[in-house]
């Protein structure tokens, strides 16, 4: 691969997952506006958050039927352009009904695109696997980041938060553009169909150089039913819905606790979401970089996963005291512990088949079960009137994570 062809490819792969957390990050800001308008409880509006990340679970095994019948390229494209119809609609009302609905189906749309980003990463990048995630991951951040800052201002300017919340399908139009445009570079409708098979060692390294790769084709990212026997499959699929649980809690939960247990207003407790996720968008690049291709990720694992516990723990305790220090080891410490969750099934795997169904398996039993997270946390702050409480279990819920990374091999990330 040409250093043009990497880099548009790169390009492509960046953008389009930056399409993946608008839609609902975007929601946050806007909690005060749609609880009064919609007449929703906090459990209530919580659901704007859970009921797509529900739907993103659910609908995860999906991308491998839409990976077999249409490829990896125009996959992630479908993927788009139901995230880009479903956000769009969102301009029609202010009922609760429509935005739940679109809700799930943004939901659908991110599923069938993130399912299928792992099998792109090792498809065309399988020698620069934990650098191309995190650049992917840093344009998912990056979304989440610049939805979190502007919506609410947008929302001001324009006089109506369904036509701010609507208006994050034009970057998914511009997703579907340079996705589309960059189909020489992406170069995968090109490969046979060998789906199914590995490599390993050296030849792997080679083939991926050469550009003979043994991937998920046209046929599609998974061939054969998910690794539910695996224990590192199940290892993964654990750290992914915990993972996955304490980035919507963030969207969803930091700015109303910022502004009710830490007495900030409505626009300071959204620029420090704005902070947090951008700290992460630079974690998230900086981690896998430091961390360096081929080396044991278990430390990396262990010191992030600490760091963001520390961060749930110090919001709990004092979110009025010391606030930056807790956004900072939030940012720190979640950014690179997402990049590094995200980077498994690619490091783990043999091929771009087995990436895509240990994908397929995490997102759909680990988004499953992380929107029920933002659900209890607003239950819980409805029960015990603040964020005290709930956020502290997240912190604990953080530090559990240390028990599978703990059984994960030794061997995690390592060339072989």
């Amino acid at each position: 691969m040409t250093r043009t062809a990497l880099g548009a490819a790169t390009v492509a792969l960046f953008v389009a997952a930056a399409n993946l957390r608008p839609a609902i990050a975007a929601v946050s800001p806007l909690v005060d506006r749609i609880r009064t308008d919609l007449d929703l409880s906090a459990t209530g509006v919580a659901l704007l958050t859970t009921i797509p990340t529900l739907a993103m679970g659910v609908c995860a095994p999906l991308a491998a039927v839409v990976g077999r019948r249409f490829g990896l390229r125009r996959g992630v494209l479908l993927g788009l352009v139901v995230i880009a119809v479903a956000t769009a609609a969102r301009v029609f009302g202010g009922s609760a009904w429509l935005q739940l609905t679109c809700a799930a189906a943004v939901g659908a749309g991110i599923a069938i695109a993130q399912t299928l980003l792992p099998a792109v990463v090792k498809t065309r990048f399988a020698g620069r696997a934990g650098l191309v995630t995190g650049i992917y991951t840093a344009g998912l951040g990056l979304g989440g980041a610049v939805a979190a800052g502007v919506t609410a201002p947008l929302a001001e300017a324009i006089g109506s938060w369904p036509g701010a919340l609507a208006s994050w399908s034009v970057l998914a139009v511009a997703g579907m553009a340079i996705w589309s445009a960059s189909r020489t570079s992406l170069d995968l409708d090109s490969t046979p169909a060998l789906a199914g098979t590995s490599q390993t060692g050296a030849a792997q390294t080679g083939a991926a150089q050469t550009g003979a790769r043994q991937t998920a084709t046209p046929a599609g990212p998974v061939t054969k039913g998910l690794p539910w026997r695996s224990g590192s499959a199940w290892r993964i699929t654990v750290l992914s819905a915990v993972n996955s649980a304490l980035y919507y809690c963030e969207l969803a939960w930091i700015v109303p606790l910022l502004h009710e247990d830490g007495h900030r207003d409505a626009t300071g407790a959204g620029v420090l979401l704005t902070v947090l996720i951008s700290i992460q968008v630079v974690a998230m690049l900086a981690v896998p970089a430091l961390l360096g291709e081929g080396r044991d990720r278990r430390a990396g694992l262990v010191l992030t996963t600490a760091l963001t516990a520390i961060g749930f723990a110090g919001l709990a305790a004092a979110p009025a005291t010391a606030t930056w220090v807790w956004i900072a080891a939030l940012g720190v410490g979640h950014g690179g512990l997402f990049t590094l969750v995200l980077t498994l099934p690619v490091v783990v795997s043999r091929d771009a088949a087995e990436a895509g169904r240990i994908s397929a398996m995490a997102f759909f039993v680990g988004y499953a079960c992380a929107a029920l997270a933002p659900l209890l946390v607003g239950a819980l702050r409805d029960v015990t009137g603040d964020f005290h409480l709930a956020f502290g279990l997240l912190g604990g819920l953080t530090a559990a994570m240390l028990l599978p990374i703990a059984r994960l091999s030794p061997s995690l990330g390592k060339r072989r």
